[in-house]
């Protein structure tokens, strides 16, 4: 495994490596756990429902992100970290924003909170009924918010 961190200004970090996916938006390059930048995809235990059935869109946000990255070196900018610890990123593959890839695969939604970046991508994934858009889903922050309570 590969990884390196080099300052290339005050406060900006970059990490490259081979990376270990932990979910639709987040990995780890080395000991950096890194969560995508403005997006947020289906939580690992998530469901999501298509023609009344359920079907695991959490793994299935995985699996992609699983796909984009093996076999490169992804390469990760950020300047900030999430209240967890986590370097917050945007990640490359082979000059691909894998952020925006995501979104655009319809495997994660435009994180409007935090970032309108993708909101075009998401559009398309909407237009193109792809990824968690084919099925109806409850987003991601409020899955999360209903499992807290």
């Amino acid at each position: 495994m590969t990884c390196f961190f080099g300052f290339v200004s005050p406060g900006l970090a970059d990490v490259a490596g081979s990376p270990r996916v932990i979910d639709g938006d987040t990995i780890i390059i080395g000991d950096t756990r890194i969560r995508l930048h403005g997006i947020d995809a289906p939580e690992q235990q998530q469901l999501c429902f298509s023609a009344g059935t359920a079907w695991p869109c959490g793994e299935s946000a995985t699996a992609a992100l699983k796909l984009m990255v093996q076999e490169h070196v992804i390469r990760c900018e950020g300047s900030k970290e999430d209240r967890y610890g986590r370097l917050i990123g945007v990640c490359f593959a082979a000059g691909r924003n894998l952020n925006e890839a995501m979104v655009r695969a319809g495997w994660a939604l435009a994180y409007r909170k935090y970032s309108k970046k993708y909101v075009a991508a998401e559009q398309k994934a909407v237009d193109g009924s792809l990824g968690i858009w084919r099925g109806d889903f409850v987003p991601p922050w409020e899955w999360r918010k209903k499992r807290r309570n």
